[in-house]
């Protein structure tokens, strides 16, 4: 999916905002629907997180870099009394999930049209249950890994919003990436790996809808991952930095 990395403050995405041109009906969502559903970091967070919903759900999930929105879309259907959010930078992507939540009639969810990086930031304390970070650009170049996503900074973010027993979870097809992963949240003492076996990581998760990328990646022969992390309720400041 197309959450973009940043620099070291965390403040400036990378990659192309915009791919190809978007359709009539696309551009009327953009227009009309996402002011209507879209969280304004502008202002300041005054009131409990549920309140962004008219249901006020005791249950709520943020995923990261959505892409085409079909995993958002599928759990936000499925699980009404919850409410969803969903950060993207990518202009196609937003359209996308836009016209998912149009044909769906889905009025729990709320979006971030932005770097969730910044999102991270404005979000209050334990506000979340779960995270979503899946699929995010691996930037395989060793240069460029800087620009990931996922780093110390956004490590301890979502640390911050999950609340005590939340969970994080991360998919991903790039091997190094998932090594990347497992060294920076296992570096933070907050987090546990909930893994007990292999088949942990090799299985998604229940009620799993997949998406077009993981689709796209074991047709090329790529094997994903999926990794989760339980915020664990007290821990130690103390915090190891990854090789």
């Amino acid at each position: 999916m197309n959450a973009r990395g940043a620099d070291d403050t965390r403040s400036r995405l990378y990659g192309r905002r915009k791919g190809h041109a978007l359709s009539l009906r696309q551009q009327r969502l953009l227009d009309d629907l996402l002011p209507r559903i879209a969280i304004d970091i502008a202002a300041a967070a005054t009131q409990p997180l549920n309140a962004l919903f008219p249901h006020a759900p005791d249950m709520l999930v943020l995923e990261i870099g959505f892409g085409s929105g079909e995993h958002l879309a599928a759990g936000a259907e499925a699980h009404p009394d919850r409410g969803f959010i969903g950060a993207e930078a990518y202009v196609n992507g937003l359209a996308a999930m836009l016209a998912e939540i149009d044909d769906r009639d889905l009025a729990n969810v709320r979006l971030f049209d932005g770097d969730g990086a910044k999102l991270l930031q404005w979000l209050p304390a334990a506000s979340l249950d779960r995270v979503d970070l899946l699929y995010l650009d691996p930037w395989p170049k060793r240069r460029h890994w800087k620009r990931r996503f996922v780093c110390g900074e956004t490590v301890t973010a979502v640390h911050r919003v999950l609340k005590p027993g939340g969970e994080l979870r991360f998919a991903s097809d790039w091997s190094d990436y998932v090594t990347w992963t497992l060294m920076h949240v296992s570096a933070h003492a907050g987090f546990a790996w909930s893994a007990a076996e292999a088949d942990d990581w090799r299985r998604a998760w229940s009620g799993w809808p997949g998406t077009r990328y993981e689709a796209k990646a074991i047709r090329e022969g790529r094997r994903p991952t999926y990794l989760s992390f339980r915020r664990r309720p007290t821990y130690l400041s103390f915090r190891r930095r990854p090789d």
